[in-house]
C-alpha cells in the first residue's frame, strides 16, 4: 500500500461573526498538521465564491482551489457547529459546489456546540448529506462540547479529553483513508470515467477563462 502521507483538508463549517468553531478547526489544523501520517489545509467558507443568487456544481469553476483539493484528497475533516438542532447552510452551500468528484474518499466528522452534546445532533443530520455525495464516513466523530470553555485565557486546552479523543478520531480516519485510497488506485470503479469526463470538461473550461 502506499506509504506517503494523506491529504486530508478541513473544511470550516460556518460563516457565522464570533464563530467559536473557527478555534476548533484551527486547533484541528494544528494538531491534525503534526501527524505523520497526514498533512492538510484549512478552507473557509468566507474565502469561497458563494453568492446569494446561485449555487450548486455551476460554482466550482468559482472556487478551483476547494475543487482542486477534493480532487487530490484522501479524505476530508468538516467542523461543524450545532444551529438550533442542525448543521449552518453555509456548509451545505461550500459542499454543494462538487458532487462526483468526492465519491470514494473519506470523511471524518466534528461537531461543535456551545453545551454538553458537541454538536451531535448537527452531525446526524450530516451524515446523510456526505452519504449522498459520496463520502464514506467514520464511524468516530469527535465532539466538542462547551466550546466557549475549550481554552484558558493563556489559550491553553481546558478539556485534558481532547488529544485523546482527537487520536482516536485520526486513527479511524487514516484507516478508512488509505484503504479508500488503495480501491481508487487498484479497483475499477463504475465512476472512474465519469471522473474522467468531469476532469477533461475542467481542463477545457479552465483553458478558456481569461487570464
Amino acid at each position: 500500500m502506499d506509504d506517503t502521507r494523506l491529504y486530508l483538508p478541513i473544511l470550516l463549517g460556518t460563516v457565522r461573526q464570533g464563530r467559536e468553531t473557527e478555534k476548533v478547526a484551527r486547533l484541528l489544523l494544528d494538531r491534525v498538521g503534526r501527524h505523520p501520517e497526514i498533512r492538510t489545509e484549512l478552507f473557509d467558507p468566507r474565502e469561497m465564491v458563494l453568492p446569494m443568487d446561485d449555487e450548486g456544481q455551476s460554482l466550482k469553476f468559482e472556487n478551483p482551489a476547494w475543487r482542486n483539493a477534493v480532487m487530490q484528497a484522501d479524505g476530508l475533516i468538516l467542523v461543524s457547529p450545532e444551529y438550533n438542532h442542525g448543521y449552518p447552510g453555509s456548509l451545505k452551500r461550500a459542499l454543494d459546489v462538487l458532487l462526483t468528484e468526492y465519491v470514494h474518499r473519506a470523511v471524518g466528522l466534528v461537531g461543535v456546540s456551545a453545551g454538553g452534546f458537541g454538536g451531535a445532533r448537527a452531525l446526524e443530520k450530516l451524515v446523510g448529506v456526505v452519504r449522498e455525495l459520496g463520502l464514506m464516513v467514520t464511524f468516530t466523530d469527535l465532539n466538542v462540547s462547551n466550546v466557549g470553555s475549550l481554552f484558558d485565557e493563556a489559550g491553553a486546552l481546558t478539556d485534558p479529553s481532547f488529544d485523546k479523543r482527537l487520536d482516536r478520531f485520526l486513527t479511524e480516519l487514516v484507516w478508512v483513508a488509505r484503504t479508500l485510497r488503495w480501491g481508487r488506485q487498484n479497483l475499477p470503479s463504475a465512476y472512474d470515467q465519469r471522473l474522467s469526463k468531469l476532469q477533461a470538461e475542467w481542463d477545457a473550461h479552465m483553458a478558456r477563462r481569461p487570464g
